[in-house]
């Protein structure tokens, strides 16, 4: 009896572990579930994060259609000691910044540089595209830098000397606030020419790709017209730029004269001299009487010979200015008014001239004729 009772005993000893081995794993089971679907939940949750970080970073829920507007990046100015980017907005995107923009704005070169690398990025998602960043774009953030064992700090901002390009400062302070000057310049010596704005070129806010309905969800062309990293971070992050920024931001730079202006500038100074030679031989055989009558008719006028050479000599002088400092349209009009004054005033003395000589044959005809009647009458 002892023996049975023992195998009894042993029969429902094993019967209850099997039962808690195929509980515990069904609970092992029910946690790994659990675990999994927490961590999924973790996964989109992060997501999400990231895309409304994102959307409140760069594009901003401010109902704005973007697809209607266009920026225009003017130049980039140092503005109360901070590197900015001047820029207008336009509603009319279409026009390509060619009607009254509605502000001109400044925004800080990083804030600008950060949203333009979005903006890029973006384009490249909805044109299915994989976009690099250039290597030197770390430069829109400070960094630090060692030189010669000692510590500085770099980051982008305007370039010395012009404002329509891009370069590494240097500063002193981690905060990349105060500016390290060498030799009176705190560019450093490094390329960023793929990290540039395009200065005074009209880009639409919106990028647009050719897309096939069955490629794109169906809010795909609705949604796509409020997405615009740049145009969104900038509105929302630029500053009014008043008198004392857009005067500072006027551009000095100007396009110097290329091959076919010399030619047409030489051609134009040679015909001009050409006339006041040609002029001045003219003058010379002008008879006393006409001399004193033109004098008397710059007299009338208040004008003296002196006065005249005086101011054809500032009109020269002026014009070499102007084309010296690159005003090509000023010296060309200059320049055009000056030959066609030349050339009207010695078409006067030809005319004049060919006048006289006509005047003179005539006259000589009829006393020849007078002379032949004298000799028939005698």
């Amino acid at each position: 009896m002892k023996f049975q009772r023992l195998l009894e005993l042993a029969a429902l000893s094993l019967i209850a572990s099997r039962h808690y081995a195929m509980a515990d794993a069904e609970d092992a089971a029910g946690d790994d579930a659990a675990a999994a679907a927490d961590d999924a939940a973790a996964a989109d949750d992060a997501a999400a994060a990231v895309d409304d970080g994102y959307f409140n970073q760069y594009n901003f829920d401010d109902g704005m259609m973007w697809t209607n507007y266009a920026i225009l990046p003017k130049k980039c100015i140092v503005y109360n000691d901070v590197d900015v980017i001047v820029y207008q907005i336009f509603e009319d995107g279409y026009k390509q910044c060619a009607n009254d923009p509605i502000g001109t704005y400044y925004t800080s070169v990083p804030q600008f540089m950060e949203a333009y690398q979005a903006q890029l990025q973006d384009d490249s998602r909805f044109a299915g595209d994989d976009y690099v960043a250039p290597d030197n774009s770390e430069y829109i953030e400070c960094t630090a830098k060692e030189v010669n064992g000692r510590q500085y700090y770099i980051q982008l901002g305007c370039t010395d000397g012009t404002s329509q390009s891009l370069s590494v400062n240097i500063y002193s302070d981690e905060t990349c606030e105060t500016r390290s000057d060498v030799d009176g310049y705190d560019d450093a010596n490094i390329d960023v020419s793929d990290v540039q704005v395009p200065f005074k070129s009209c880009r639409g806010c919106v990028f647009w790709t050719d897309v096939t309905d069955d490629v794109v969800d169906d809010g795909y062309f609705e949604n796509h017209k409020y997405d615009s990293p740049l145009c969104a971070t900038v509105w929302n992050y630029g500053a009014v730029c008043d008198g004392k920024c857009q005067k500072m931001g006027l551009s000095v730079d100007r396009e110097g004269w290329n091959g076919s202006d010399k030619v047409l500038l030489s051609i134009l100074s040679i015909f001009g001299i050409a006339m006041v030679a040609t002029i001045y031989q003219k003058r010379k055989l002008m008879s006393n009487k006409d001399a004193l009558l033109e004098e008397a008719a710059m007299s009338a006028a208040g004008l003296q010979k002196s006065h005249v050479i005086g101011i054809m000599a500032l009109v020269v002088l002026v014009i070499i200015i102007f084309a010296s400092i690159r005003m090509k349209n000023t010296t060309w009009v200059l320049l055009l008014f000056v030959d066609f004054i030349l050339f009207a005033y010695l078409m006067k003395l030809t005319v004049d001239s060919g006048v006289k000589t006509c005047g003179v044959g005539g006259d000589d005809s009829d006393d020849d004729s007078d002379d032949d009647d004298d000799d028939d009458d005698d």
